[in-house]
């Protein structure tokens, strides 16, 4: 199989085209726009396998985009953007990308009748989760720009394949985690300042609780899905670690050796979810399970940023994160 993933030089889209190369005999033709978030380096290491393939493009450009799928099995398609604290300071790029992209890219792949498509989402689009978990028929209630752009991909996706019949299954993922994610995020950003030395920065009370998936985990999850998911249907992808944001930053002290010293209480960040849970039943049904504990797959990554600063290090200081 021939498979187009868009977003592919990005955190997870890197690793789910690592984790098809592994794992499978698939082709994978990467269409990225090469953002902030997205870099070649990311494929430094896939950059000699033959069925490997790069094509820089924008998933807003109608042109460039068919042109470069044409011709492929499947298309998963990652690009977006995906920062929440980036997407309340100026929401425009985010719906642009997010909601007038996922439209090119669903047009796009009905014109040229690729047979699977799968459109990746975030559990955010729930919204806050006082109780229990969220199922997937659950009503959308997005707090923030970056969630309410995600929810409307999430629509225009499906919407393409009531309308047009296009083979399209969305899969909606917890907070992923791992190698090759972009410091600005809190594992990364944390792992990489106990590194220096320097203390974490945590919102509020700490008490703002996640699911924190291992992105091999989730990569594997999502190849479940493109193979037997059913098209027109949601997926959502957790692993079970529902943790405060405070006990994951005890997690990280601890593997540092260090501690509350180095915790930073900052003001809140606006609109802030307290909780996501996600009902995990239907992937499960698939034959999905996790790999790794959260212990195991902390470790993993924080190894894999001590042993990979050429990585990290440039972006950070670009980001004007150090």
């Amino acid at each position: 199989m021939r498979q187009f993933v868009t977003g592919g030089a990005g955190f997870i889209g890197s690793n789910y085209v690592r984790w098809v190369l592994a794992n499978t005999d698939d082709q994978v033709t990467v269409y990225d726009a090469l953002t902030y978030a997205g870099n070649l380096s990311t494929l430094r290491d896939v950059d000699d396998d033959p069925r490997y393939a790069f094509v820089k493009g924008n998933i807003c450009d109608p042109g460039t985009l068919e042109e470069a799928m044409a011709g492929h099995d499947a298309v998963v398609h990652f690009a977006a953007e995906s920062h929440v604290d980036r997407s309340i300071a100026g929401p425009d790029d985010f719906v642009n990308t997010n909601c007038f992209g996922t439209n090119v890219v669903m047009d796009t792949a009905r014109r040229l009748d690729i047979p699977r498509v799968i459109h990746i989402g975030t559990d955010e689009v729930y919204g806050s989760v006082e109780e229990g978990s969220s199922l997937e028929a659950d009503p959308l209630e997005p707090r923030s720009p970056y969630s309410a752009s995600k929810a409307g991909s999430d629509l225009i996706a499906l919407s393409y394949h009531h309308t047009y019949g296009l083979p399209v299954t969305v899969t909606r993922c917890t907070n992923n985690f791992g190698p090759y994610q972009f410091p600005e995020k809190v594992i990364p950003l944390f792992t990489t300042n106990l590194m220096d030395g320097r203390p974490v920065p945590l919102y509020g009370d700490g008490l703002n609780q996640r699911d924190w998936l291992y992105v091999d985990d989730h990569c594997a999850g999502v190849a479940l899905v493109l193979e037997k998911g059913a098209v027109g249907d949601v997926y959502n992808i957790g692993a079970g670690n529902e943790t405060p944001n405070r006990a994951l930053v005890d997690r990280l002290l601890a593997l540092f050796g260090v501690g509350e010293e180095m915790v930073d209480y900052v003001e809140d960040r606006l609109g802030h979810d307290r909780r996501y849970s996600v009902c995990i039943d239907k992937v499960t049904a698939l034959g999905w399970r996790k790999a790794r504990t959260l212990d195991e797959a902390l470790a993993e990554t924080v190894e894999w940023y001590r042993a990979n600063e050429w990585w990290w290090r440039p972006l950070k200081e670009r980001a004007g994160l150090t």
